[in-house]
């Protein structure tokens, strides 16, 4: 018999339309044997930002979330503009059915509306729903939309914020194919895309297209007593053929995240250093590879640092503290003076279990981003949020 998880509403609405299959005379035998699951949350945000050298306009992703390469540097007088959103809020759909011969397939799919284009912040506040996930497993494979297995998502805090140690982890999600062996060891090819700064072009960006061969990745993660860890690593190509360009370049990186459990609360931290590692590290912080003079690609030196200490006061109360870094090679002859030179981030939060499903939390945060000039820009947010997960 069909399961729904936790909706009894939507397994009597399948109950019933199995029912009406059957009395039209439709097999049923393959749906006998899948169980259906849903879930998800609905989340308010709410957030006053202070730019002290500039703004951000109305609309721009950065008011929704932080994002390490929006800091406005350079931008004029301060400002302090306050934000409501539900944007964060998300839905998803899990199938999974045993075959014929014992195994069993499932597939999954999320989405949410953050990031997307929709209804403006005058009337409607709507947004497009945007797909996270979208994948099959079957066996030891999974192949579709998901983290990168470059990724490792043990490290993220909890936080209002959407990421919270944006500036320092890698941080991607894209078409794959992946293979996990039983001894914790997994590799995957992915979503190939170069984004490449122009020659002198600062904080511009050429997103290509024009790469051949997959990002190839591998990582193994297990856990010693108390302690989770992981090692992953990433070889890929940038390529560029266009702007008088005709260019390949090899990028590599690496990475190693640990969680570490102390009685109820936590040390999350890692450390991600690479050549060419551009969108996976600090939500594209640093593109892959600069335009030199002479039109060809140099790979981008990009190191990202992240810590987060969890302390549970009781079981209605806890703190996060917060800290994320990215460091970025570029070169002032080539980038210019207006290129990333480094972004930071602290935050404490306070999050309070008001029930087994309903959270609400305070957090405050100060973010910088510094130029290869020396300018530099700060972001002090006060952001409370709302999360019921169903």
């Amino acid at each position: 018999m069909n399961k729904m998880s936790n909706n009894n509403l939507v397994s009597s609405a399948v109950a019933g339309a199995l029912l009406s299959l059957a009395t039209l005379g439709v097999s049923t035998s393959a749906a006998a044997d899948t169980d259906y699951r849903v879930g998800g949350y609905i989340k308010l945000d709410v957030m006053t930002s202070h730019f002290d050298d500039g703004t951000l306009p109305s609309g721009s992703i950065g008011r929704d979330f932080y994002i390490p390469g929006l800091t406005p540097v350079g931008g004029g007088d301060s400002s302090t503009v306050t934000d409501f959103h539900a944007r964060e809020s998300r839905f998803f759909f899990e199938a999974k059915q045993t075959l014929s011969n014992g195994e069993t397939i499932s597939g999954y799919v999320e989405f949410d509306f953050l990031g997307t284009a929709g209804g403006d912040k005058r009337i409607t506040n709507s947004y497009s729903p945007r797909v996270r996930h979208a994948f099959i497993d079957y066996r030891n494979w999974r192949v579709g939309q998901f983290w990168s297995n470059f990724q490792e998502t043990a490290i993220i805090p909890e936080a209002p914020d959407f990421v919270g140690v944006a500036d320092g982890i890698v941080f991607n999600r894209q078409p794959q194919i992946r293979y996990t062996f039983d001894n914790g060891l997994s590799v995957s090819v992915e979503a190939p895309e170069t984004t490449v700064t122009p020659y002198q072009g600062g904080t511009g960006r050429i997103t290509s297209g024009d790469t051949a061969m997959p990002d190839l990745t591998a990582r193994w993660a297990t856990k010693l007593d108390n302690v989770y860890f992981s090692i992953a690593g990433i070889y890929r190509r940038l390529e560029l053929r266009q702007q008088g360009v005709d260019d390949t370049e090899n990028a590599f990186g690496a990475s190693l995240a640990m969680k570490w459990d102390i009685g109820p609360h936590d040390i999350r931290t890692s450390v991600v250093h690479g050549s060419g590692l551009g969108r996976y590290v600090g939500i594209n912080v640093a593109n892959g590879a600069i335009i030199n003079e002479d039109l060809n690609l140099d790979a981008i030196d990009v190191t990202g640092f992240s810590f987060a200490y969890r302390h549970v006061w009781s079981e209605k109360w806890r703190t996060n503290l917060i800290y994320s870094r990215a460091d970025i090679d570029n070169q002032m002859e080539l980038a210019g003076p207006v290129a990333n030179d480094s972004t930071q981030r602290y935050a404490i939060n306070m999050m309070y279990q008001v029930n087994e499903r309903l959270v609400v939390g305070g957090e405050y945060s100060s973010a910088n981003r510094e130029l290869l000039s020396g300018a530099d820009g700060n972001m002090d947010r006060v952001q409370f949020s709302a999360q019921y997960s169903f």
